[in-house]
């Protein structure tokens, strides 16, 4: 029993589990615009999102980053060296022009958690600018990537998914703002930290009418999408309404971040079987 959970620990706190959860709004994206999945573009997500969460998480500081005494943390280091090594080869097998968006998404994701000059902040410590960045790379990572390497031009409705996306990003991250809270540097100026945790969860209420109703808002849209737009916003509504903290890690951790993963699952599934 203490083996598996030191396994699941280590598929959360090596993020693999929210490496999936990319993934995973990766593929919504393209069974929602019925373009083929390119598994080299998929293998690429996960392996880059593991080492940059892993990055930001253990690696701020080069010197603790390099120099790992902890057992289990050096594992987590070996597995991020792993997947940063799959990511290139990944990255190797598609177009250059994906090389691009992914340097410049690399660069913010970098700058997110080093500043460029010596004396400069990082784009996390930025006051009330955190969620942001966070959510353009997921916007840039999940839906743009999968556009960009289909070669789809960039239509109206596209526009929408994207502009869904970040909505729904920021919607996600809102659950950790909040249990983060006790921990968090004053200086970050989150949302919580501001407002509070009711206004805050009042703003992702608003979040999650607006993601709906945005669905209405596009030039085609399959009825199974609104559908399912329509549930991952009762979730996502349920999530806001029934717990209180978000105090515990798990919760926010495991099944908050999974939300994607169950989405993706569902949706797909009942594409399929009609």
């Amino acid at each position: 029993m203490n083996g598996l959970k030191v396994l699941f620990n280590f598929y959360l706190d090596a993020s693999i589990h929210v490496a999936l959860s990319v993934i995973s709004l990766a593929a919504i994206t393209s069974v929602l615009l019925n373009i083929p999945v390119n598994l080299f573009l998929i293998g690429f997500i996960f392996f880059s999102t593991i080492v940059c969460y892993n990055f930001v998480k253990y690696g701020v500081e080069a010197e603790k980053y390099l120099i790992v005494s902890n057992v289990y943390h050096k594992n987590i280091q070996v597995f991020s060296f792993i997947s940063f090594l799959l990511a290139i080869y990944f990255l190797a097998n598609l177009d250059r022009k994906t090389w691009l968006v992914v340097a410049g998404l690399g660069l913010i994701s970098t700058l997110y958690a080093i500043p460029f000059l010596p004396k400069a902040k990082n784009l996390r410590s930025l006051g009330g600018f955190k969620i942001y960045v966070v959510a353009v790379v997921w916007v840039g990572f999940t839906s743009f990537l999968p556009v960009l390497d289909f070669k789809m031009p960039l239509t109206y409705d596209l526009w929408v998914l994207f502009a869904q996306r970040f909505i729904l990003v920021l919607i996600l991250i809102l659950p950790f703002e909040i249990r983060d809270l006790q921990w968090d540097d004053k200086k970050l100026k989150t949302l919580p930290q501001v407002l509070g945790i009711q206004k805050t969860k009042m703003i992702g209420f608003v979040l999650i009418a607006l993601f709906c109703l945005l669905t209405f808002l596009r030039d085609e849209v399959a009825p199974l999408e609104i559908i399912m737009r329509l549930f991952l916003g009762s979730l996502l509504m349920a999530v806001f309404l029934l717990n209180n903290t978000f105090k515990t890690n798990y919760l926010v951790s495991f099944w908050i971040e999974g939300i994607p993963i169950l989405w993706f699952g569902i949706f797909y599934s009942l594409e399929t079987f009609f």
